[in-house]
């Protein structure tokens, strides 16, 4: 599956790809890399399959994913990225690194960890709001973000999903996101990665201060698998750590991916 990309930075510096989690989109990352290439990285951000520009299929789980990363790579010749993932991200970035740990040299993990997951009801929440609204009598984005209202009270979730809003013509919308394979393969999103396999090489792990996605019961698992891993916690940002805390979020990547502990200083 050829996977929709936005690159930026120059050829020939350090390998950067950046997976964004379920419900997101490349867009959601476009300030960062562009800030990040000028520290000299070469960016890529992906659209994962069913979402964004990238093909739909009902394929849809961490098998799938992890094969179009390993495909992404291929295809564009990337040697030896550093790959950042937020949530699904993060999930589809720690099995690549571990079934493939020549291909990576480093390794960021947003808020996410290696254990099965109980189901979420708010992701089907926001898959039932979506489905909600009726593209043939919406005519505006205010419209459509008013049937959002009903069904998702939190204004930057809100705002989150609303990046998946596409204009088909002046008067006509459409999301980009593939609902259907996401709701019929939902549950898989929450599997497990259960493997005695370790990924040597240096890891850092983000977690959101507010968010209950990593625990302190999940690091004897973390630093099992990934015995090189440097566990953060954000305080007070919750699972969307990067964007709440965008400038802290940046110090930590930056210095972990430049190897300058300056750059983790408050």
């Amino acid at each position: 599956m050829k996977l929709f990309y936005r690159k930026y930075g120059e050829h020939g510096d350090q390998p950067i790809i950046i997976l964004h989690g379920l419900f997101g989109i490349s867009d959601n990352w476009v300030s960062y890399s562009r800030r990040i290439a000028m520290e000299g990285f070469e960016v890529f951000v992906v659209d994962q399959r069913n979402h964004g520009q990238s093909p739909h299929s009902n394929n849809f789980n961490y098998l799938a994913l992890t094969d179009d990363l390993f495909d992404f790579i291929d295809e564009h010749e990337i040697d030896d990225p550093i790959i950042i993932g937020h949530s699904m991200g993060g999930k589809v970035a720690m099995r690549f690194a571990l079934e493939n740990p020549h291909m990576v040299k480093k390794l960021v993990v947003v808020d996410i960890t290696l254990k099965a997951y109980g189901p979420r009801d708010h992701h089907k929440e926001i898959v039932n709001a979506m489905k909600a609204v009726d593209f043939n009598s919406v005519r505006s984005r205010g419209e459509v973000e008013l049937v959002l209202q009903k069904h998702i009270h939190d204004n930057r979730i809100r705002q989150f999903i609303m990046k998946n809003l596409h204009r088909k013509s002046r008067n006509e919308f459409e999301w980009r996101i593939y609902l259907d394979g996401l709701e019929n393969n939902l549950d898989q999103m929450f599997d497990a990665i259960d493997t005695i396999i370790k990924f040597e090489k240096p890891t850092l792990f983000i977690k959101g201060g507010a968010s209950d996605y990593i625990l302190l019961e999940d690091f004897p698992q973390i630093r099992y698998n990934f015995p090189n891993a440097e566990i953060i916690t954000i305080e007070g940002a919750t699972h969307w750590v990067h964007v709440e805390a965008m400038e802290r979020f940046y110090q930590l990547t930056m210095g972990f991916a430049t190897g300058k502990p300056s750059w983790y200083m408050e």
